[in-house]
């Protein structure tokens, strides 16, 4: 994709054609004079990388050394470094790469893969630490970031590429790492004041570990994360810690809808409390507008708190409304979430079938389903405490579902209809 948002095409003689202008460049990210590496000099057959190596990741948590595993898959070169010796040692030992020594070659990319409180210090480091690499930063909070870099960089900031891929998961550290992290995700890309070369160097990385790169603004980028990230993830610790001092009585009936809600509250700490302080003003005015819909909702069906309800009662006045304008609002928020591969929400109909809990049924289930040559567009498995069984919800197109219900009752599996 070019920075016009035109994609690139690939030119058969290994430059890129834009199609905006039709012209053949040479490869901007080697150095003039310099080929691309090709199968003589020992890359492997397996999958070609715009990404040339070395790249030095710096910071094996999750996203570094899911990056780094996704890279040394692809067969690039990946130097590792880590302020914790185990952390390193971890990645190391897992594939990700290795620990860069002195004397090794100049990284040509350097990866910051660190908390964002201390990002922008390592990357003015690395910047100066490797005069000829393009520099970029993953961590989710790009402002702070980036206006220091700028304003301490120098000319050298030109080398320097804001970056987030909106990729993670609850748990953190390099033991959660997974190569395809990054598969089908965006990887947001803020190169205003970066030079084109630094730029695409970026959009490439993105490209060879399976994201999308998609450019914005720093400011934009963290209003963006701070509704869609930051607040869920606050929302969900705040719902979580409602639960700390409830009776095992209470718990035992919690169902997927408070497994739903609260997934993500088993978040590392420490990690979201930098991320959440460096982004506090978009957080904050968002947080605001919660509580102020909190307290419109309390005020509505407060007055039906001490109602006794008898034959012909009618609720308090508003109280019914209250619920059903914060229902009715989340119900048009949800449908805006996009749908499978990014694309627009689509209707799925939901087959539901009790799946023995016992080795090999889940597969059977998927495998059978197979057989009947419907495809699954999404997934879930609901546990109820003290139960043999789950149940499998499985999403089909709307035209799916009746002869899958069929196929599946035939080949022996109860379905759960209504």
């Amino acid at each position: 994709m070019s920075t016009s948002g035109i994609p690139d095409v690939p030119d058969p003689a290994g430059g890129r054609t834009d199609q905006a202008g039709g012209g053949t460049d040479p490869d901007p990210r080697t150095e003039p004079g310099e080929r691309p590496p090709g199968p003589e000099d020992g890359a492997p057959p397996a999958r070609r990388t715009a990404t040339q190596g070395p790249v030095l990741v710096v910071g094996t948590g999750l996203l570094g050394t899911s990056l780094a595993l996704a890279l040394s898959a692809a067969g690039v070169e990946v130097q590792l470094s880590d302020t914790s010796p185990t952390s390193l040692a971890l990645a190391r030992d897992m594939g990700a790469g290795r620990p860069r020594r002195p004397g090794d070659a100049e990284p040509r990319l350097v990866v910051v893969a660190t908390p964002p409180d201390v990002a922008a210090d390592v990357v003015l480091h690395a910047l100066a630490a490797h005069p000829h690499a393009v520099v970029t930063d993953v961590a989710s909070v790009k402002d702070q970031v980036v206006a220091r870099v700028r304003r301490h960089g120098g000319a050298a900031s030109g080398r320097y590429v804001g970056s987030h891929p909106m990729a993670g998961r609850e748990r953190s550290g390099a033991a959660a790492a997974d190569s395809d992290l990054f598969a089908g995700r965006p990887w947001v890309v803020v190169a205003d004041g970066s030079s084109a070369r630094a730029e695409l160097v970026v959009r490439d990385l993105a490209v060879d570990v399976g994201a999308t790169p998609v450019r914005m603004g720093a400011a934009e980028h963290d209003a963006a994360v701070a509704a869609v990230s930051h607040v869920p993830q606050l929302v969900s610790s705040l719902v979580a810690a409602r639960l700390e001092g409830l009776p095992e009585s209470c718990l035992a009936l919690a169902g997927q809808g408070l497994r739903d809600v609260t997934r993500v509250a088993a978040s590392d700490p420490r990690l979201w409390s930098a991320i959440v302080v460096a982004n506090a003003g978009p957080v904050v005015g968002l947080l605001r507008e919660v509580a102020a819909d909190l307290e419109r909702l309390i005020e509505g069906v407060a007055p039906a708190a001490g109602e006794v309800g008898g034959e012909g009662a009618v609720a308090a006045p508003g109280a019914v409304g209250a619920v059903t304008d914060v229902m009715r609002r989340g119900n048009t928020g949800q449908a805006r979430i996009p749908g499978k591969h990014g694309g627009a929400p689509r209707r799925y109909a939901r087959v539901q079938v009790l799946v023995p809990d016992s080795a090999g049924e889940l597969g059977r289930l998927f495998s059978d389903v197979g057989a009947a040559g419907v495809n699954i567009e999404d997934f879930s498995l609901e546990h109820s405490a003290g139960q043999s069984a789950g149940l499998a919800l499985l999403s089909v197109v709307p035209g799916a579902a009746v002869g899958l219900e069929r196929a599946l009752e035939g080949r022996g599996w109860r379905v759960v209809r209504g």
